[in-house]
């Protein structure tokens, strides 16, 4: 399944990109580097166990062995201290990066309740886009029954796009189901 994508970026998306924006040799073509999945756990300070089940919740959607995020300050008010874990967070590279897209797009977008398509708005101006999910029950690795609470997570596309127009056209091509344009 993963090399369907990798197979389409060289025979279709790469041509397409390169004719559209005039590039004068094919490494100049912007690729998908990494994708990052991360997920905050809110409730993690009261109990530590969230947290356990986030990593694992995310360990199998991903694919690969999430590991957990820890606080960089301390915030008296949400008795947060630093060093205590409060999320998770996973980084795909390669095949499994492609194979994680795959399933994204044609498995766990479409089973959002009431979509639209994503918001074109997650650009950060350098060619990145973030995606937030609210639910975790999209992925169909997921068993409904043995979640304790519905997360969300954000997923991040890192690219080597030096705008976001060269992005959106790059994550365009992969079947990313942007919601229709409008200015």
């Amino acid at each position: 399944m993963a090399a369907r994508l990798k197979d389409k970026y060289s025979k279709e998306i790469v041509p397409a990109l390169k004719e559209k924006f005039q590039y004068k040799s094919i490494m100049q073509v912007p690729k998908i580097t990494k994708i990052s999945i991360n997920r905050g756990i809110g409730n993690a300070v009261a109990d530590k166990k969230l947290v356990d089940i986030g990593v694992d919740e995310l360990t199998i959607i991903a694919g690969q062995k999430a590991v957990q995020t820890k606080a960089k300050n301390s915030i008296s008010n949400f008795k947060l201290r630093e060093g205590m874990p409060i999320g998770a967070r996973v980084t795909l590279r390669g095949e499994k990066m492609y194979e994680f897209l795959d399933r994204l797009v044609t498995i766990a977008l479409p089973r959002v309740r009431d979509f639209k398509g994503i918001s074109d708005k997650g650009f950060d101006g350098r060619g990145n886009y973030t995606l937030g999910v609210k639910e975790q029950i999209i992925f169909p690795e997921i068993s409904i029954d043995k979640i304790k609470s519905i997360a969300g997570m954000d997923i991040t596309f890192v690219t080597t796009a030096s705008t976001d127009e060269e992005s959106l056209e790059l994550l365009k091509g992969f079947g990313l189901p942007f919601a229709s344009l409008k200015k």
